[in-house]
C-alpha cells in the first residue's frame, strides 16, 4: 500500500510539474508589458526598465523559469544575504522561512511557503487574493454537490422503481437536457427567470455574493439567499449525471439474486429498496460525485461571473480582463493543485477499498 501511495504522489508531482511549465510558457509568450500596465501608457522608458528589473523580466527566459520554480518550491535555493535584504520589498516571500543549510559564500537552502508573486494591478500578494476568494468557491461547490447528491439519488431511485414509465422517461429527458446545457447559458437563463421575471415571487437577487453590504453602511452581513441560484446552476450538470448513474446502478442491483431472496423472505419493499439495494448501488455514485466535486471547484468560473459571486472564478475572469498575469497564473496553479490532490486521495481510497486496484498498478 505504501508503494502504491508513493507512486500516486509521484505521478501527481509529474502532472503538477507539467502544468507549471505549461503555465509559465503560455503566460510569457502572451502580448502585454506588465510595467506599462502598472505605470500607464505615458510611462517613460527608464521607469519601465526599472519595473521590469524589479520583476525579474530583464533576465533570459530560462533564468526566469528557474526563478519561478525556485519561488514555488517549498525548499528553494537563495543567497541568504539577499534574502534578508529582499525581506523589506517582499516580506511574504520569506515569511516564516527557515535556513536549512548555508555555505561560506552566503548561499543556502531555505524552507519557506511557496511564493506566487504579486498582482500587477493592486500590488497585493497573489496568495492573499486567492485565500480570500477560495472559501466562497468552496461553499458554493459544497452546496451545489449537496443539492446534486440529494436530488440526483432521489430521482435516480424513482426512475429505477418506475422504469419505462412516463416519470422515468420525463426525468431522463430532463437529465439529458441538463447535461447538454452549457453552464454560462444555464446561469443566464436561471438568473433571468428566477431573479428578473419571477423576482416579485422569489425575492432572489440576480447578482450578489455570500456577504452583502448593509444599506445603512454598518458593515456586511451574511446573505444566504444569494447562494441559491449559483448553487442551483452549478449543480445541474452533476445532478443530471447522478440521476442516470443512480438509475443504472439501482437497476443492476435490483436484478441480483440477494434482492430476490430478500423479497421472497417477505421483507417490506421499502426496506429492501433503501437498506439493501440503495446502499450497494451508491458506490459508483459516490465515486462519480467526488470527481464532480473537484470539477466544480475548477469549473465555477462562468457561474460566479454571471452571478457576481466573489470566488475564484470571479477573480480569474477579472484578472484575465486586466491582463493581471500573476493572479491568473496563481489561480490556475491553485486549482491544479486541488484537482491533483483530490485525484490522489480518490486513488488511495480505491486502493484501500479494493486490493485489486493496488495489484493492477503494481
Amino acid at each position: 500500500m505504501l508503494n502504491y501511495t508513493l507512486r500516486r504522489f509521484f505521478y501527481g508531482f509529474l502532472v503538477l510539474f507539467g502544468v507549471i511549465t505549461l503555465i509559465f510558457i503560455l503566460f510569457n509568450v502572451l502580448p502585454g508589458d506588465p510595467a506599462r500596465m502598472m505605470l500607464g501608457q505615458r510611462a517613460d522608458i527608464a521607469s519601465v526598465e526599472a519595473i521590469n528589473r524589479d520583476l525579474g523580466r530583464d533576465k533570459p527566459l530560462t533564468t526566469q523559469y528557474f526563478n519561478f520554480l525556485n519561488d514555488l518550491s517549498p525548499i528553494s535555493f537563495h543567497h541568504i544575504s539577499d534574502a534578508h535584504s529582499y525581506w523589506y520589498l517582499n516580506p511574504e516571500k520569506y515569511r516564516h522561512s527557515m535556513v536549512l543549510f548555508k555555505v561560506s559564500s552566503g548561499a543556502g537552502l531555505v524552507l519557506k511557503a511557496p511564493y506566487i508573486r504579486r498582482s500587477y494591478q493592486t500590488n497585493r500578494s497573489v496568495s492573499e487574493i486567492l485565500l480570500e476568494a477560495f472559501p466562497n468557491t468552496l461553499i458554493l461547490a459544497v452546496t451545489a454537490m449537496a443539492f446534486a447528491f440529494f436530488f440526483g439519488i432521489l430521482f435516480g431511485v424513482v426512475c429505477a422503481v418506475w422504469k419505462d414509465t412516463f416519470i422515468d422517461r420525463a426525468l431522463l429527458v430532463i437529465s439529458v437536457f441538463g447535461m447538454s446545457l452549457p453552464s454560462f447559458l444555464a446561469a443566464i437563463l436561471i438568473a433571468w427567470i428566477f431573479a428578473f421575471l419571477l423576482a416579485e415571487y422569489t425575492g432572489l437577487n440576480m447578482f450578489g455574493s455570500l456577504y452583502a453590504v448593509d444599506d445603512l453602511g454598518r458593515g456586511t452581513y451574511l446573505d444566504l439567499k444569494n447562494l441559491i441560484l449559483p448553487a442551483l446552476t452549478l449543480g445541474i450538470r452533476p445532478l443530471a449525471v447522478l440521476v442516470e448513474l443512480t438509475r443504472s446502478s439501482m437497476l443492476d442491483v435490483l436484478s441480483q439474486d440477494y434482492i430476490r431472496t430478500a423479497k421472497a423472505k417477505g421483507l417490506p419493499y421499502r426496506r429492501v429498496l433503501f437498506r439493501h439495494a440503495l446502499r450497494n448501488a451508491l458506490n459508483p455514485v459516490v465515486t462519480a460525485g467526488s470527481g464532480w466535486f473537484a470539477s466544480l471547484l475548477a469549473g465555477s468560473v462562468f457561474v460566479e461571473y454571471v452571478f457576481d459571486w466573489k470566488g475564484m472564478g470571479s477573480v480569474l475572469v477579472n484578472s484575465l480582463d486586466k491582463y493581471d498575469f500573476p493572479v491568473v497564473m496563481g489561480a490556475v496553479l491553485f486549482i491544479s493543485v486541488i484537482l491533483v490532490l483530490i485525484n490522489i486521495l480518490i486513488d488511495i481510497i480505491y486502493g484501500v477499498l479494493d486490493p485489486r486496484v493496488r495489484l493492477s498498478n503494481a
